[in-house]
């Protein structure tokens, strides 16, 4: 073998483990969710990944939580009620919606015996309400619907998780929850439904799936693929209820018979659609109208409905 050949063989041979080794690198995905069940989209993920990919569920407690990681690039991708990432793109923090995770997912719920039972009842009384949350605004225009205000209850700081404990000690009187949080006081006895707040002009709009605009910026194809994969993902968790039920129960613990109760509040999607973003549009005239938001998000920059689109057309 001529010395030629064999300094060709030998870089052949040193240039291989570095060729398998690129070969072998997996794309992984920083997801970020929140602990509910309308949140629970993208642990169905892997069942439609491409080959080379994964992704990384982080789970958080709260909607502003969920919404700064996606902000920070702590995560790539993050689903979170519509209210907090209004919040961030009011100040001008480059959050982008890209998609949708849910409609529906909440609701009003008081004590079992409690003489509560419409939402005039709640005068006078302390109501667990999550700030900054989709709940909130919610909450706080199905009030103006009645010719109440905030002023006319007492609200009481409470993360989700822990309303439903609030509610069984006697902290509260009532919360606005997500589920399961709902479907577990109900199933335990210790609660009932007033009412699911959907008749404001709002609909059943909770949660969407966001980025960053510099994720967006460096990685468009992996935008589009997160939207692909949150539509097969929820198309097949609402064509299979028992399915979303079990991940639920094995992910955030919860009582089987209270995912049950909680599943057909929940309404898990993934399309941008016309009157999703005017939803939405009407969603931040409310949070300005009370004064949450000091202006409107720049809408152009806020919705980027092109990979909900490609998706939808394909």
């Amino acid at each position: 073998m001529s010395s030629i050949t064999r300094r060709a063989a030998i870089a052949g041979a040193l240039a291989t483990p570095a060729i398998m080794h690129r070969a072998k690198a997996a794309t992984v995905i920083r997801m970020g969710t929140l602990k509910l069940i309308h949140a629970i989209t993208p642990y169905f993920y892997d069942r439609f990944l491409p080959a080379g990919t994964t992704v990384e569920i982080i789970p958080f407690e709260s909607p502003t939580d969920g919404k700064d990681a996606v902000v920070s690039g702590t995560v790539d991708f993050g689903t979170f009620g519509i209210a907090a990432g209004i919040l961030g793109a009011a100040v001008h923090q480059p959050v982008v919606v890209i998609g949708s995770e849910c409609n529906k997912g909440m609701a009003i719920v008081a004590g079992k015996t409690s003489n509560i039972n419409t939402l005039a009842d709640l005068k006078g009384k302390r109501v667990a309400i999550w700030p900054g949350s989709t709940q909130e605004v919610f909450v706080l225009e199905r009030l103006r619907m009645e010719g109440m205000s905030v002023r006319d209850i007492t609200p009481v700081r409470v993360s989700f998780s822990e309303m439903h404990a609030a509610l069984a000690r006697g902290d509260v009187d009532a919360y606005v929850g997500a589920e399961p949080g709902p479907g577990l006081s109900v199933a335990s006895g210790v609660g009932k439904i007033v009412e699911y707040p959907y008749s404001t002009p709002m609909g059943s709009l909770n949660m969407i799936l966001a980025t960053s605009r510099d994720t967006l910026e460096k990685k468009p194809d992996l935008a589009k693929l997160m939207v692909s994969l949150q539509r097969q993902a929820s198309a097949y968790a609402m064509a299979n209820p028992d399915a979303m039920v079990a991940m639920t129960v094995a992910k955030l613990g919860m009582q089987k018979a209270a995912v049950e109760i909680a599943a057909p509040n929940v309404e898990l999607n993934w399309q941008m659609t016309p009157t999703m973003v005017q939803q939405a549009k009407t969603y931040a005239d409310q949070m300005l109208s009370l004064k949450q938001i000091r202006a409107l998000p720049d809408f152009s920059t806020f919705f980027d409905s092109r990979f909900s689109d490609q998706v939808a057309a394909a």
